[in-house]
């Protein structure tokens, strides 16, 4: 969602807006229905519908909405979702890939390849883009933890690949088979919440112009916007004046 990071602190702003809150929340919900209907009730035996409240939480989600969503896993009347990944290309080449939940696969291909063309880009086949990304999880928390030196060891020591200190906060990445192991040692040992998901980073980053990168924005928003997709990322990098703008 101008590089990894960029994109994810432009989604997050943007995401923390009145006008976006309804449908951000409307995603969360999505993932913790499908995380608890995969898996057992409780968030301590249930790795993926742990998570996934954590970010509900780091997003300010109402506790009423979160057990709505938990409820919504075991009532026989709805929706079954399906994790449906897409994979293509926006102009000058820009890889982007597109996470969904979705209960019409057909529907979902089909809106998301008109927004692809619309927006003068290719709707690709599974692994047209991917490769182009490092499939990783994350796992983030605030400065409050402590200092880098300490973070770093228990990062080193719980089996992470690498440790990042970012403006906000921390970002502990590590395959995405350790990912809910690492982020239960590194929570147990910090003691402060963390959250933690799977995301895809570009290896490389294509550079845009003002004009390119402005288009190439807009197709992610619509994207983004869509009531099926949950993550949009992109493997782009953009002049600092647009990210500044957009801060």
């Amino acid at each position: 969602m101008a590089g990894h990071s960029k994109f994810k602190n432009i989604q997050f702003r943007k995401g923390a807006q009145d006008k976006k809150r309804a449908k951000l929340f409307a995603k969360l919900s999505k993932e913790i229905t499908v995380a608890a209907k995969l898996g057992m009730l409780d968030p301590a035996s249930n790795p993926r519908l742990r998570s996934a409240i954590a970010l509900g939480r780091a997003q300010n989600m109402p506790k009423d909405n979160i057990e709505r969503a938990i409820k919504k896993s075991y009532d026989e009347n709805s929706e079954n979702y399906e994790e449906v990944r897409y994979e293509g290309f926006g102009i000058e080449g820009v890889g982007i890939i597109i996470e969904t939940l979705t209960d019409n696969r057909n529907r979902t291909a089909g809106d998301i390849r008109s927004i692809f063309s619309k927006h003068g880009g290719n709707l690709g086949e599974i692994g047209s883009v991917s490769f182009m990304f490092n499939h990783i999880g994350v796992i983030k928390f605030s400065h409050d933890a402590g200092e880098f030196e300490d973070i770093f060891e228990i990062a080193t020591e719980s089996g992470a690949l690498d440790c990042d200190l970012l403006e906000d906060s921390y970002e502990i990445s590590c395959s995405t088979n350790d990912l809910h192991q690492v982020g239960e040692v590194i929570e147990k040992e910090i003691k402060i919440p963390t959250t933690a998901q799977l995301t895809w980073r570009p290896v490389t980053q294509i550079p845009l112009d003002k004009e390119k990168a402005i288009k190439v924005l807009a197709m992610i928003d619509v994207l983004d916007d869509h009531d099926d997709v949950q993550e949009v990322f992109a493997n782009f990098d953009m002049p600092e004046e647009i990210f500044n703008e957009l801060s």
